[in-house]
């Protein structure tokens, strides 16, 4: 998973997926499935892109009572996808839950996938988490918070923004996940993310993996679009 560049399918079925993968050649991608997907699709999504040779994230961002989450994700090892995830503000023990229902669920000689939990969501602004959270303090403080519990409860890392890369590297380890969706190029939109970056700023800033979604699934040539998005991961030296 270190320095990965994972591709967001946001897409509403099967078909559209498969009409995406095509050009690509059966290369090997990192890909990742999210509600909208999921939700449509269940389980067969998961299925055929294991068949097809790619690495999955389920991005579920789980979010219930602790036993509620054990069952759940002892039934989700079991589509042995590389990651998943919850949201840190479940709670400590509610994240202890998801590994043991991991561990549970994961095949006798097997590798559990890898899981983080969501700190704060990149679409969220200071302003909004101090408002409608009743959360005081700065983003960077919420984040590392929550990066420390979900250490702490055993998860793999987090998803945050790449702004906040550098503190949780420094506060818990190179070791530690940090992967980072709202990456941008320096002309495109930022449509509803707050905290955005380039490429280039995540991997400097030391990201595990990056989160790319329409930049590259909206593009006339997803192949190409994939393959600058790569070299602009991969230009710059970790």
């Amino acid at each position: 998973m270190e320095n990965s560049l994972i591709i967001a399918l946001d897409f509403t079925n099967r078909k559209e997926v498969e009409q995406f993968l095509q050009p690509f050649n059966q290369k090997e991608l990192f890909v990742k499935v999210g509600m909208e997907l999921f939700y449509q699709e269940g389980p067969d999504i998961v299925h055929f892109l294991k068949e097809s040779g790619h690495r999955i994230f389920l991005d579920l961002k789980l979010h219930d009572i602790p036993n509620t989450v054990l069952s759940a994700m002892k039934g989700l090892a079991r589509l042995e996808c590389d990651l998943v995830n919850v949201h840190a503000a479940g709670g400590k023990e509610m994240m202890s839950a998801a590994i043991e229902g991991l561990e549970a669920g994961t095949a006798a000689g097997r590798k559990r996938p890898a899981c983080i939990a969501v700190t704060q969501l990149t679409s969220t602004s200071e302003a909004q988490m101090n408002k409608e959270q009743l959360i005081s303090g700065s983003l960077e403080q919420s984040v590392l918070h929550y990066a420390s519990l979900t250490q702490e409860a055993g998860l793999d890392g987090v998803v945050c923004s790449a702004w906040e890369a550098v503190p949780i590297r420094e506060k818990l380890g190179k070791k530690f996940y940090t992967v980072t969706p709202g990456i941008r190029m320096g002309n495109d939109s930022t449509g509803d993310q707050k905290r955005v970056a380039t490429p280039e700023f995540a991997r400097n800033a030391g990201v595990t993996s990056i989160v790319v979604g329409r930049s590259i699934t909206r593009s006339k040539d997803p192949v190409k679009s994939y393959e600058k998005w790569i070299e602009a991961w991969e230009s710059v030296q970790v």
